[in-house]
């Protein structure tokens, strides 16, 4: 990992870089992909993900048959881990629901705000080497609570045409009823668009590669939303004198081994950690069996020690990691003054896996330095905020003249007219 030492403001933009590819050259083979399963459906899709994927499946749907024997092929302590997992990640996201919001801005003019969810959702679930039944949690449980009626889950097969039993079993536990096996451009481009055997949605969730980021930008140029842009995995550790280097090793190395691109930063007030992290990263990394993954990421990353507080939070964030642990004595400070992050994790005992799979909060998290605008995946995301309103005779005298007046001032003679021919009516009533 790169060390830089108190580094001037006008080195914070290289610093700030992330390692990712410009997406401009794999926009012409989304668009094929796109166009191809348009016109030809199911057979585009076949096409593709023999292609892509070196698979031959004639059939994308996964069979009921298959989740329920999914329950005998996952280990019984795997399957009491997922559980508990998932009530966690059910308290907190059941926790996030709330009332309807009502007000009566003035006598007879009554406003509220109700929530509806989204009727038909896409997850994403990504596989590969490490098939993220976690991420399927993340996702279908706030799906659920939300009362989403429609929820299409696509996963890619792996080498022999197969959804792993673990993603198998973990769809069945949350209550999901269509499972595809199909991933990469195609499977998105087939939730956007609809094809004989798999629906069309109204949003898409869930992380993967360049690839599939890029058809998620593109289907939102086809009136699908998604959950927000999303690029490789990164981490950012503020740690003092006060932290344990070996702690900090190991969440630095947790978030390297998910891919090449990924990003782990450590920050710093106290010079000589650098060097102790430095050293327990060397360690630990021999362990690893994903030590090729990790090496190529943690070429991507850095190390900076900053003189004092106000310089760290600066740089922290302008980052705006997608996670941010904090081990300071100071971390009140670092807590109230964090802006820019996707989740937050506080304290020496307080692991980013643990966000990852089990505390409760989801892990769906801005990259990039999307933190500045986006929020993480959380229950609203799978909820629409509708606003309604309701005016009596009284209301409409009442609020009827500042309509007319604004109206008018802007010139539009048809929507004081709209207010006018009631107070007429009112008025010859009367």
């Amino acid at each position: 990992m790169e060390q830089s030492i108190n580094p001037p403001f006008s080195t914070w933009e290289s610093l700030l870089a992330r390692p990712t590819a410009s997406y401009n050259s794999l926009e012409p083979l989304v668009a094929e992909v796109f166009e191809a399963v348009k016109s030809q459906g199911d057979a585009a899709v076949r096409k593709f993900t023999q292609q892509f994927d070196k698979v031959n499946r004639t059939e994308f749907v996964v069979a009921a048959e298959s989740l329920k024997q999914s329950e005998k092929e996952v280990p019984e302590t795997l399957k009491v881990a997922i559980k508990q997992a998932k009530t966690n990640i059910e308290l907190f996201h059941k926790a996030q629901q709330t009332d309807r919001v009502f007000v009566e801005t003035m006598k007879g003019v009554q406003c509220w705000q109700e929530k509806r969810p989204i009727e038909k959702v896409g997850l994403y679930i990504p596989g590969g080497s490490a098939p993220l039944f976690s991420t399927l949690l993340m996702l279908a449980i706030p799906a659920q609570i939300a009362g989403c009626k429609e929820i299409v889950l696509c996963t890619p097969p792996d080498e022999n045409g197969d959804i792993p039993a673990v993603i198998r079993y973990t769809a069945a536990l949350c209550g999901l009823k269509q499972l595809f096996a199909v991933g990469g451009i195609q499977a998105i481009a087939a939730m956007t668009l609809g094809t004989e055997s798999i629906p069309q949605v109204y949003k898409i969730f869930g992380p993967g590669n360049q690839y599939v980021t890029v058809a998620k930008q593109w289907a939102t140029r086809l009136n699908v939303s998604i959950d927000m842009p999303a690029g490789p995995s990164e981490l950012l550790v503020v740690a003092d004198a006060s932290a344990d280097p070996d702690f900090i090793a190991a969440d630095l190395l947790s978030q390297a081994e998910h891919g090449p691109d990924s990003q782990v930063i450590f920050v710093t007030t106290a010079v000589e950690m650098l060097d102790k992290v430095t050293r327990a990263v060397k360690e630990q990394l021999e362990d690893l069996p994903r030590k090729v993954i990790a090496e190529k990421a943690l070429a991507n990353s850095k190390m900076i020690c900053f003189s004092n507080d106000e310089e760290a939070i600066g740089f922290i964030n302008a980052y705006g990691p997608e996670h941010y642990i904090i081990c300071m004595k100071s971390e009140a400070l670092y807590v109230s003054r964090i802006q820019n992050a996707g989740s937050v994790f506080i304290g020496n005992y307080t692991p980013e896996s643990a966000g990852d799979y089990a505390s409760g909060t989801n892990h769906t998290l801005p990259t990039n330095g999307y933190s500045k605008q986006y929020s993480g995946v959380n229950l609203d995301s799978f909820l629409k905020a509708i606003t309604f309103q309701k005016i009596t005779k009284e209301g409409i005298q009442s609020i009827g003249n500042t309509i007319e007046l604004m109206a008018a001032a802007e010139g539009l003679e048809a929507h004081k007219n709209a207010v006018r021919i009631r107070l007429n009516k009112l008025s010859d009533e009367n």
